[in-house]
C-alpha cells in the first residue's frame, strides 16, 4: 500500500508532537519533515525520533508551500495550533489545494465550514478526534433528534477540564449544549463550568498527577425539576494518544476522498466511524 503523506501542523506543540509521533510509528504514514507553526516559534527545527521537522511561521510559509507541493505531491495536513489561527489557517489550505483534518477547536465554526465548501478541497471538521468519544456523542444526537423534550424542567451542569495549556472551552462540551437544548434544557455555552487549574485538577477532581498536563475529563449531570431523578455522564481521558488514533484515521479517510476528486465538503468524524 502506498504510504500516505502527512504534514502535521502546530508543532511543537503537545497536541502536534503526538499526532507526529504516532504517524512516525504507523506503515500507513510518511511524515513530511515541514510544520507550520506559531509566530511565537523560534526554533528552525524539531527532532521527533531523529527526524528534524522544520518548522515554518505564519510570514513565510506562503513563500515555501509551492516548493512542498512541488517536491511532494498530494499529501494530507493535520492542524493541531491554536484557536485563534484556526480561520487563518482553513484559509491558506484551501487556497493552497491542501486537504486538512482540523483537531484544533475554537475559531469562527461556521466562517470554518463556509471556506471549505467554496473550495477546491475537503476537509475533517471535529471538536473531537478521540472515535469512542465521537460514538457517544452520536448517540447523544440520536437520542436529541428522537427524544425532544426528553429532560423538559431539568437542571443540567457541565464541567470539563483540560491541560492548562488549552485556551478555549472544550469544544466537545460546546457541542453537547445543542443535544441537550433539543432536549428540553436551557443551557448556554458559556454555563460550561472549565478547570485549568493543575491543583484543583488534582485535589478536587482526583486527576493523576502524571496527566495534569494532558487529559480531557468531561461530566453531564441532569437533576429533576424535584430532585427524584438524577442523570450523570463521565468520559475521562488520559493522555493523547485517542485523539492521535483518531486524527490519522481521519488523514486516511481523507485521502480516500481527495483520490476520488471530491470538493468543497465538511466531513464529521462520525463520517470517518461510518466510513462514508
Amino acid at each position: 500500500m502506498k504510504r500516505i503523506k502527512l504534514m502535521v501542523n502546530g508543532i511543537p506543540g503537545n497536541m502536534a508532537v503526538n499526532a507526529a509521533e504516532h504517524a512516525l510509528r504507523d506503515e500507513r504514514f510518511e511524515l513530511m519533515p515541514w510544520s507550520f507553526t506559531g509566530p511565537e516559534i523560534t526554533e528552525s527545527e524539531y527532532v521527533i525520533a531523529g527526524l528534524a521537522i522544520r518548522l515554518t511561521r505564519p510570514d513565510t510559509r506562503d513563500q515555501i508551500i509551492a516548493d512542498i507541493k512541488r517536491s511532494e505531491g498530494a499529501f494530507i495536513t493535520a492542524d493541531y495550533t491554536h484557536p485563534s489561527a484556526v480561520n487563518a489557517n482553513a484559509e491558506f489550505y484551501c487556497r493552497n489545494s491542501l486537504p486538512f483534518v482540523m483537531g484544533t477547536t475554537g475559531g469562527d465554526r461556521k466562517r470554518l465550514s463556509e471556506t471549505v465548501k467554496g473550495s477546491d478541497i475537503s476537509a475533517v471538521i471535529a471538536p473531537n478526534m478521540a472515535k469512542q468519544i465521537v460514538g457517544f456523542q452520536a448517540m447523544m444526537e440520536y437520542a436529541a433528534d428522537t427524544f425532544p423534550g426528553l429532560f423538559e424542567g431539568y437542571s443540567l451542569e457541565i464541567k470539563e477540564s483540560h491541560q492548562k495549556g488549552k485556551a478555549d472551552t472544550s469544544g466537545t462540551a460546546k457541542s453537547m449544549v445543542q443535544y441537550f437544548n433539543k432536549m428540553g434544557i436551557s443551557f448556554s455555552e458559556n454555563d460550561i463550568v472549565k478547570e485549568r487549574d493543575p491543583e484543583i485538577q488534582k485535589s478536587v477532581w482526583g486527576i493523576p498527577e502524571d496527566c495534569l498536563k494532558g487529559h480531557g475529563w468531561h461530566t453531564y449531570t441532569l437533576v429533576s425539576q424535584d430532585k427524584s431523578l438524577k442523570f450523570e455522564f463521565t468520559h475521562n481521558i488520559n493522555g493523547r494518544d485517542a485523539y492521535a488514533r483518531g486524527t490519522l484515521d481521519a488523514a486516511v479517510f481523507l485521502s480516500k476522498k481527495a483520490a476520488e476528486g471530491i470538493k468543497g465538503k465538511v466531513y464529521s468524524m462520525t463520517d470517518v466511524l461510518k466510513g462514508k
